[in-house]
Formats: structure tokens, sequence, C-alpha cells
């Protein structure tokens, strides 16, 4: 059992050595999201740090085996939706995300649970949710 023990803790001390990649590529402000100060606000507590290149990495995402899966929500979230690319999102793609965006908001998948847990910051109101429904319809129609 100790020898277990042993080997545990000195593959958690190795798996450290394996190189993550944090990414937080440069906004381009030209292409990125611009709405309303309403939206924007909630959008940057509740949604940013996945799906933009303005993610904070909290300390913990240093730390393997952690790491590994904060990174891989956060690539996966940019990929399904990245709003620092807002503005080169093909139309039809972008029909799709807003009508998820309002379907995930409305039944409490988005943000995700497990990143509540963590960010209670990132919570949104019925009055949050609201905003960002009636925001996504808005843009709908355009």
């Amino acid at each position: 059992m100790k020898k277990t023990i042993i080997i545990l803790i000195l593959l958690l001390i190795a798996i450290q050595f394996i190189p993550t990649n944090k990414t937080n590529p440069p906004v381009n402000s030209a292409i990125t999201l611009n709405a309303s100060d309403e939206v924007m606000v909630i959008l940057k507590k509740s949604c940013y740090d996945c799906h933009s290149h303005e993610t904070t990495w909290p300390g913990y995402s240093a730390i393997a085996p952690i790491s590994w899966n904060i990174i891989g929500h956060v690539n996966d979230g940019r990929k399904a939706l990245n709003f620092s690319e807002w503005k080169n999102i093909n139309p039809e793609i972008k029909i799709k995300r807003l009508k998820r965006s309002i379907k995930t908001v409305n039944n409490g998948m988005m943000p995700l649970p497990n990143y509540i847990r963590l960010h209670d910051e990132a919570v949104m109101s019925d009055a949050d949710k609201k905003i960002i429904v009636d925001w996504c319809n808005k843009e709908l129609k355009k």
C-alpha cells in the first residue's frame, strides 16, 4: 500500500511537466462582438472565459490533470461559439449558435454547472437570462 501511494505521488508530480497549451490569442476589435453594455456585462461575466480569447486562467488551471479538463472545455467552447471572432462566423452557423444559446441559457446548461461551482459570480439571474435570450432573438432577426 505504501509503495502504491509513493508511485501515485510520483506520477502526479511527473504529469505536472507535461506541457499544456493555455492560449489567449490576440483580440481584434474589428471582428469581436459589439453589443450593448448590458449584454456585454452578462456575457463577460458568464460566457467569455470559455467563449472568447479573453479567458481568465485561474491558478488551478496550471495543475494537471485538472488543467487538461479546463483547457479542453475552453477549446471546445471557443469552437462552438467565439465572441472574439463574432463577425467572422458564417451567418448560417451563427444562426444555429444563437438558437442553441437560447436553449442552453433557458434550460440552465450555460454556463456549465461545473464552471458555476467554482465561479458563482457567473450564475445568470432570471433577468440576465431574459436579456441574453432577447439579444439572441434580436440577432436572429438581423
